[in-house]
């Protein structure tokens, strides 16, 4: 009888075993068979444009760089812009020539990397811009840097600028290598003038991965200071599991696999399209910042951490927001360091269609216990017991527990009840991403487009999403007196 029971349950495992296997090869096949029927890829998604710089390039020098980067772009013309019919004035694919949204065609291409030199400058400024990104991004921030005394690198990370295939097998150790190359060159221009990088979200982890690099590698200048704009810190897990769906495509051969979305390309300065191996680099990159802030902080050996300025918003779709107070700024020990958080608009009626409302966490850090980094909170202004359009800011003093509140000139944009990850950098002028140029340019910051659902190649999500900071003067004001600038005033776009 006990032989008998046992057979049987082993029966029964092996029954039970098999029936989960079917099921779970049965989902993966439903997955592959859904994620499959997607858009067909174009030619920007399968070229190979192998003159990219990588870690192991044979390049040394920012010289060098700019040289293979030269080259780059001379395959991307020839391999894509070249492969495809002229577009029409209306058109908007980037990639077909005379299109509106063509950036060859443009007075300035930024998405290469850009140099403003200073023949005595003040500071040096590396500009670090986001993932599926280009150095658009920071170039009005760069300008204004410029304009104040410092001598400024636009870098464009590798992958980015040309076509969104870029991003299907770069690594994050080939973005950071890049970044040492413009860190080293830089600072050999500046001489003995501070050294500050400005990294947007993916060049946020990407300024604090060099950082935490220079202190352990004489060859490597040590910042001054970082600045940081939505600053990717921390970011959800299925990032890195994603990888896996793009595995099994290539074994399969099932190209459409490596990508998370396929999308028209109407975007100039940005990737419509987001390759799976994106997603992956930047959970590896934020692991691994966790990975040696721990390290270092349990060792103490953070104490010549450049002190850093951030800038976040208290909702943000993309990266975590208390990952950035948990995994770097609870770290960091004293040195001048501030975290600004911009809250929702909480004007009447919006409060009560939040799925999530930050006040409780921006509260605990406001009241909680004294801790090593300033805090700054954007948040309205009270009138009469209730919220207004006009911003004030809340102040906490690193060490100190008295919050203080400053008046601003500053209000939310009626109709905006938050700012989100994209919109950090940009101001309302930026005739892309802000309100436009006079119809110089076409405008996305405010394009709304109102129909019938799924009807529009266009993800309505992304229609509607923040894309310009109303708060930008502010937000320039503060990072150029953190790296001791004078803001000077620029003539309008």
């Amino acid at each position: 009888m006990k032989k008998l029971a046992k057979e049987t349950v082993t029966i029964i495992r092996r029954t039970l075993g098999y029936g989960l296997l079917v099921t779970i090869a049965s989902l993966v096949s439903i997955a592959v068979y859904v994620l499959n029927q997607r858009s067909d890829l174009s030619i920007w998604h399968e070229v190979d444009l192998d003159e990219e710089f990588e870690a192991k390039s044979d390049v040394t020098d920012f010289a060098g760089y700019l040289e293979l980067e030269d080259r780059l772009f001379a395959q991307l013309e020839e391999e894509v812009y070249q492969q495809l019919p002229p577009g029409n004035a209306r058109s908007i694919n980037r990639y077909q020539k005379g299109s509106m949204v063509d950036p060859t065609s443009m007075s300035t291409n930024w998405n290469r990397s850009f140099e403003l030199k200073q023949a005595e400058p003040t500071a040096g400024v590396l500009l670090l811009h986001g993932l599926s990104d280009s150095p658009y991004s920071l170039k009005t921030l760069g300008e204004s840097l410029h304009a104040s005394g410092a001598s400024v690198i636009g870098l464009r990370i590798p992958g980015h600028g040309t076509a969104p295939s870029g991003l299907v097998e770069i690594t994050w150790k080939d973005w950071a290598a890049a970044v040492k190359i413009a860190a080293k060159h830089l600072k050999g221009s500046i001489g003995d003038k501070p050294l500050y990088l400005v990294g947007y979200s993916n060049g946020g982890a990407l300024s604090v991965v060099y950082a935490l690099q220079s202190l352990n590698d004489e060859s490597l200048p040590i910042p001054d200071g970082l600045v940081l704009l939505s600053p990717e810190i921390g970011i959800s897990r299925a990032a890195g599991l994603a990888v896996w769906q793009g595995r099994i495509g290539h074994w399969l051969g099932l190209e459409k696999l490596a990508w998370n979305s396929i999308s028209v390309e109407y975007d100039p300065f940005k990737y419509g399209s987001f390759a799976v191996n994106a997603g992956d680099q930047a959970y590896r990159i934020t692991a691994e910042i966790d990975k040696q802030l721990d390290k270092m902080s349990k060792a103490g050996a953070l104490a010549n951490f450049p002190k850093t300025l951030a800038f976040q918003s208290a909702v943000d779709a993309t990266v975590s927001a208390p990952a950035l107070v948990t995994r770097v700024f609870e770290r960091l020990p004293k040195n001048g360091h501030e975290l600004v958080l911009f809250d929702i608009n909480r004007v009447e009626l919006i409060e009560h269609l939040l799925s999530k409302d930050p006040a409780d966490d921006l509260d605990k850090l406001l009241n909680g216990p004294q801790r090593n980094f300033a805090l700054s909170v954007v948040t309205n202004a009270p009138d009469n017991g209730s919220a207004t359009f006009d911003v004030q800011i809340k102040h906490r003093a690193a060490g100190q527990s008295e919050i203080t509140s400053e008046s601003t000139d500053m209000s939310w944009p009626d109709e905006v009840f938050s700012l989100s990850h994209v919109a950090l950098p940009f101001p309302e002028s930026d005739p892309l991403y802000g309100t436009g140029d006079g119809g110089k340019t076409p405008t996305l910051g405010n394009r709304a487009l109102r129909g019938e659902r799924g009807t529009l190649l266009i993800s309505p999500n992304d229609m509607l999403r923040q894309k310009w900071n109303p708060f930008y003067p502010w937000l320039e004001k503060h990072s150029l007196e953190f790296i001791n600038l004078v803001p000077k005033v620029r003539p309008a776009p």
